[in-house]
């Protein structure tokens, strides 16, 4: 397909569409109203059901019900309607169902602004909802992520019968790019687990509750080892000049943009500045990172928000090096300036 100059958000749901999701239920919220409005036009062009929910929660459980049925089906909000669906994130991830829910992260807490920001990383990449469950998350840093990304988190929530989030600031959603479609998903296998309502589902239970608490181990086990698998097989990240930097920066989504031109910068000046950029939020890519503290200085993580990304790199480094962090928040965005001058300053300490 030829390249189209698209929004991000409307280039999540052009994705969607061509990995065969054919559900989409949501509320709109800005900044990702667009996906929404696109899958309110695009769905039914190709045979599709777009239905704009009465609130987030029900939204959440309508996927639920249409994952059951064995289809592609997917969701979409921002920060504060993301907060609404915790519940009901929780019951897919306790039932094991493979929907896909986009989050445009906004400024917070609260209703905030409907600026970008990156403060979603606790309660998407750490289970913000009750048990102790985990959830594919996929972190786009272009317009054209934005639709390989979603194409990959239908196939990684199809591979392990678990949600998958697409976590965007609010920037990449609203910033028009080229993107080059790649072609649709041929064929989507029936799922033997899902209910078809045939005469052959009678067997058939999908669910979250285990009212014997020996069952309910037993599930969790088994989740764990699921994410154990995910964890091992499906890790994903870009280096940046890392083979020779003594000083690594950390960034994702936009946030790594403007440090790709940190980087460049630095490098001109003669500063071995390289930069790791976290694809997967989980799993982590906290090997690759275990493996740079072997031959770095120092790390600096930067991030729109109080700093929660920052513990993971913590727990990667494990004291071996020092990880400093500079961040913004409430939709204000770092500039190239800011950065550099953190990281000079890091280099002459």
């Amino acid at each position: 397909m030829a390249k189209e100059l698209i929004k991000g958000n409307e280039a999540i749901v052009k994705g969607a569409i061509l990995a065969g999701c054919r559900y989409f239920f949501g509320y709109p919220i800005t900044p990702a109203s667009e996906i929404a409005e696109a899958a309110a036009y695009y769905m039914p062009l190709v045979g599709g059901t777009f239905l704009q929910a009465e609130s987030e929660i029900a939204s959440i459980n309508m996927v639920y019900g249409a994952a059951s049925g064995g289809v592609r089906a997917m969701t979409a909000s921002s920060s504060p309607g993301i907060s609404l669906k915790q519940e009901g994130i929780s019951y897919c991830a306790g039932s094991e169902l493979p929907v896909v829910i986009i989050d445009i992260m906004r400024g917070g807490p609260g209703l905030g602004n409907i600026a970008p920001e990156q403060s979603d990383y606790n309660q998407m990449v750490k289970g913000g909802g009750h048990g102790n469950y985990k959830l594919i998350a996929l972190a786009p840093n272009s317009a054209q992520e934005m639709c390989d990304l979603t194409m990959l988190a239908f196939e990684l929530a199809d591979k392990y019968r678990n949600p998958a989030v697409i976590m965007a600031d609010g920037f990449i959603g609203q910033m028009m790019e080229p993107v080059e479609f790649p072609p649709p998903v041929s064929e989507l296998k029936p799922k033997e687990w899902a209910i078809y309502a045939e005469g052959n589902d009678e067997d058939k239970l999908i669910n979250s509750i285990y009212l014997d608490p020996p069952l309910l181990e037993a599930h969790n086990i088994k989740l764990q080892n699921k994410y154990a698998e995910m964890e091992a097989n499906e890790v994903r990240y870009e280096d940046y000049h890392l083979d020779d930097a003594k000083w690594v920066i950390i960034g994702y989504g936009v946030v790594s943009r403007i440090i790709q031109s940190v980087v460049d910068d630095l490098r001109a000046q003669g500063h071995p500045v390289g930069m790791l950029r976290p694809i997967t939020l989980f799993p982590f890519p906290k090997q690759r990172i275990a493996e740079l503290t072997r031959s770095v200085n120092s790390f600096t993580v930067v991030e729109l928000s109080n700093g929660q990304m920052v513990d993971d790199v913590r727990l990667a480094v494990d004291g071996k090096n020092p990880v400093h962090f500079y961040n913004r928040m409430g939709g204000v965005v770092p500039t190239a300036e800011e950065i550099m001058e953190k990281i000079v300053n890091i280099i002459k300490a």
